[in-house]
């Protein structure tokens, strides 16, 4: 008899007009990492959220430590030992760390809250994984790495000896992914399970011990990581072949589209980060934005789009100053944009799809006629890109929020990309995508390039930056430190200029 720590069992859960399980069959051992992976929308959050009581199963059962369990809400997870840590944070801005922790299982003394035993135990918690987390900061004022730890905390301060970590890394810059990888070691070391969901490759080769896949709702198989390979995962996931390669042809860079000089810009504690900065963008090139989360990227990236206000420099479109202008002014300029954070810039949630699709262009014909909304024809185009851009969807009707979140980026894609803007501002283009989707995007962006529009790539993955940038800028301290081709540096050298590095081999540039 294998040691499982928790068994799930033919597990059927159905949406109205969706079957999201089919008969799903996942077993994890007791001291293992054990992935989930599967393309996005195939039904690996729901199965985790039937795990930790939020959704109830149509058929199935499920057992912890061999007894067979009835899950029915999360409180009962909390006591079966099971915690998840959710792909957007579940925590109050304006809370404390040590307040998010003890929410809902306060230490009390006196009728009153005990904050002081509570911070004294979230310390020696933080101490005892490595977690490094100040009890007393506010959230609003920590880094997202440091906010998914608390996360992690909070399952801990429960009592969790499973963990559910979905997409963990998908907001974390590489050295927070690396820290991240160690915290899950330490974690197995003290003798917790982990079922991590996620897409990338590369991680679950370097960290699981073994690897469900699900595909289109269905159970594919479990395979022992180390006797399989990216490209086996890759093609059992998406059902063929996935090339890893980006596959183009040379850059033809033609007329400067996109120009700036001397930019400065403050982020929100009015903290300058752009720091007279100097960027251009040609008409047929990618140019990738590479830098360490937190050195100005998207700061700038605000400014072009006139989300921030700058305190100093030119922006110019084909030759007109953009600087300071309305987000919508931009827009109409000529430029679009597929923003890093989905959520709070990218969609209305509870806004149906179809609606979410024509956000930037819904005053304009032919979808409003003498101010009025044509609703047939702005469902009609959605419907086209629903389907040009496989996002997986009830239906055109379904609302935003109701879409896993690599479908809800799809979305927003397809509305960027079909406005066929000037200027292309793609930051963050493929987080928490699966790899048959990231494989499409990359073909969507160098398809603008070679239309002749220009593409501004953000990204903190180095090898998406190396695999479909044709010139990398590379951004510290709030200015561009270098301007290289991918033939001609690698991530190494990428990571030492990131840092602020001089490279010998740089010469005057």
């Amino acid at each position: 008899m294998e040691n499982y720590v928790v068994e799930m069992l033919n597990i059927r859960k159905e949406f109205p007009g969706i079957v999201a399980n089919d008969n799903i069959t996942l077993q994890v051992k007791q001291g293992e990492i054990h992935a989930l992976l599967g393309e996005n929308g195939a039904g690996k959050s729901t199965l985790m959220n039937v795990l930790f009581g939020l959704y109830q199963p149509e058929n199935g059962e499920i057992k912890v430590k061999g007894e067979k369990v009835n899950i029915t809400d999360p409180n009962i997870a909390n006591r079966l030992g099971i915690g998840m840590v959710h792909q957007h944070f579940m925590l109050v801005d304006t809370f404390t760390v040590t307040q998010n922790i003890i929410l809902g299982s306060e230490p009390k003394k006196g009728g009153t809250i005990d904050i002081k035993t509570a911070e004294k135990e979230v310390a020696a918690l933080s101490d005892r994984y490595g977690l490094k987390v100040d009890p007393s900061a506010k959230i609003q004022d920590i880094s997202v790495g440091m906010q998914q730890r608390v996360e992690i905390l909070k399952t801990l301060y429960r009592g969790a000896d499973v963990l559910i970590l979905d997409e963990p890394t998908a907001v974390l810059t590489p050295q927070e992914i690396k820290e991240l990888i160690d915290i899950m070691n330490s974690l197995i070391k003290e003798g917790k399970s982990i079922i991590l969901i996620t897409h990338k490759l590369k991680e679950i080769m370097e960290v699981c011990d073994r690897c469900t896949v699900v595909r289109k709702g269905q159970g594919i198989g479990t395979v022992t990581v180390k006797d399989s390979s990216p490209d086996e995962l890759a093609s059992l996931m998406v059902g063929r072949e996935i090339s890893f390669k980006t596959e183009k042809t040379a850059a033809n860079p033609k007329e400067s589209i996109l120009s700036i000089k001397g930019l400065r810009a403050k982020d929100s504690r009015k903290v300058e980060m752009v720091k007279g900065l100097d960027l251009e963008v040609r008409a047929g090139e990618i140019v990738g934005l590479a830098g360490v989360d937190g050195n100005g990227q998207s700061e700038l990236i605000e400014a072009i789009t006139g989300l921030r206000k700058t305190e100093a420099g030119t922006i110019t479109l084909n030759g007109k100053d953009i600087t300071n202008l309305p987000p919508r002014k931009v827009t109409e300029s000529g430029v679009a944009h597929i923003p890093q954070d989905r959520h709070k810039f990218g969609l209305v949630l509870d806004f149906p799809v179809g609606e979410n699709m024509v956000l930037q262009t819904y005053h304009k014909a032919p979808f409003a006629k003498k101010s009025m909304l044509s609703y047939k024809n702005i469902y009609e185009h959605a419907k086209r890109l629903i389907k040009e851009y496989d996002v997986r969807t009830p239906s055109a009707f379904t609302k935003a929020r109701a879409l896993s979140g690599g479908n809800q980026q799809k979305a927003i894609i397809g509305r960027e990309v079909d406005r066929s803007p000037d200027l292309l501002i793609a930051a963050q283009p493929t987080r928490g995508l699966d790899v048959g989707a990231i494989e499409f995007i990359h073909k969507k962006l160098i398809e603008e390039r070679d239309k002749g529009r220009a593409v501004l790539l953000l990204s903190f993955e180095l090898d998406e930056v190396l695999n479909v940038s044709d010139r990398i800028a590379v951004m510290f301290d709030g200015k561009i430190v270098a301007n290289v081709t991918p033939e001609e540096t690698n991530e190494q050298e990428l990571g030492l200029l990131m840092a602020g590095s001089k490279l010998e081999k740089e010469g005057g540039r």
